[in-house]
């Protein structure tokens, strides 16, 4: 993986704003992760529009939306999960972004079709399994994870986090709250651990022996291969990847987003529909899949050689504003069933 170097500043907005515009874009931004620093380096020197960034975590920004109001510096919210797009449009913050302004060629199944947000990459919250103490002919749904043979064997991430509410969300969405709580009640029953740690750090537990399987986000697998350290290396080549409910008759394994949507009160709305149509780009896209082996929204752009590796895989059609939807279920699931 080649190393990205160079500097983005963080600005902190003033509360005035210019109705008006200026050569600028301000980002609310969840994401934390470099490739997004090298987007925004390269769009300000395609448009010269300067780029400005505040980070934290959704809730905080969805919160400072509606404190700030029409005052609110911020064209762009910024998130990795579909769940907090649907609380931002719920809480009154976003706006319908105009159709031409997403890229004809983004996948029509992974669209908001009511155009409050547009998907940028997309990832599956996939099994991966160890190589030596599990074969993948045991492997079929996430249904089976609650499955007995797989007791003190699984990792994960704890319960407050957004990718495993996403996968609840998607799971009460498709079978009902009282199927979903029996089998987070299996689940809970088969963990190897108490839920600790991120996704990359379930992969280093099954590598050390601590457990034999573990849900995880599919792209941070290629971020472990294509690391600079060799523990990574070594942990990522320790495991294979499965998409769980691929039978012909199954759903699809569940998948979540990151994506854009337009602020109610955007200050500098032009340039932030630019950015958002160089973003679901062909050019852009490809500079998401080669650094962060996300999957490319743009249906016309290959995922990196390291993913494509994995085979392609059937997803599942649910409309993802249901991860949204759905999340108070979930957390009440997570709740009741011990899920930590």
């Amino acid at each position: 993986m080649k190393k990205i170097i160079f500097f983005l500043s963080i600005v902190v907005f003033s509360c005035s704003t210019n109705k008006e515009g200026n050569n600028e874009v301000n980002l609310y931004s969840q994401r934390h992760y470099s490739v997004d620093e090298l987007q925004y380096k390269n769009f300000t020197e395609k448009t010269g529009i300067k780029v400005n960034v505040v980070k934290a975590n959704a809730d905080e920004l969805i919160e400072r939306l509606k404190n700030e109001g029409e005052n609110s510096p911020a064209d762009l919210f910024v998130t990795v999960d579909a769940g907090k797009l649907y609380n931002a449009r719920q809480s009154g913050v976003l706006q319908q972004i105009p159709a031409n302004a997403i890229n004809e060629n983004i996948r029509r199944d992974i669209l908001d079709t009511d155009n409050y947000w547009a998907p940028i990459t997309y990832r599956s919250r996939i099994i991966v399994y160890s190589n030596e103490r599990v074969q993948k002919s045991e492997l079929s749904t996430y249904e089976d994870l609650a499955n007995p043979k797989w007791k003190k064997r699984l990792l994960v991430r704890s319960s407050s986090n957004a990718y495993n509410q996403a996968l609840m969300s998607s799971i009460v969405a498709n079978l009902g709250s009282e199927a979903t709580e029996n089998w987070s009640s299996g689940v809970v029953a088969n963990f190897a651990r108490d839920p600790k740690g991120s996704d990359r750090d379930q992969v280093k537990a099954i590598a050390a022996g601590q457990g034999d399987l573990a849900i995880v986000n599919s792209y941070y697998i290629g971020l472990l291969l294509a690391s600079e350290k060799d523990e990574e290396i070594e942990a990522g080549n320790s495991v294979s990847v499965f998409f769980p409910n691929q039978g012909t008759d199954d759903r699809g394994s569940h998948i979540n987003i990151s994506a854009l949507g337009l602020t109610n009160n955007s200050p500098n709305r032009e340039n932030a529909i630019k950015l958002i149509e160089y973003l679901t780009s062909e050019e852009a896209q490809k500079v998401y899949v080669n650094n962060s082996y996300e999957y490319p929204a743009n249906s016309l752009v290959q995922p990196s050689d390291i993913v494509k590796g994995w085979g392609e895989f059937k997803i599942d059609k649910l409309n993802l504003n249901a991860l949204g939807e759905y999340r108070p279920e979930a957390i009440r699931i997570f709740d009741k069933t011990g899920w930590k």
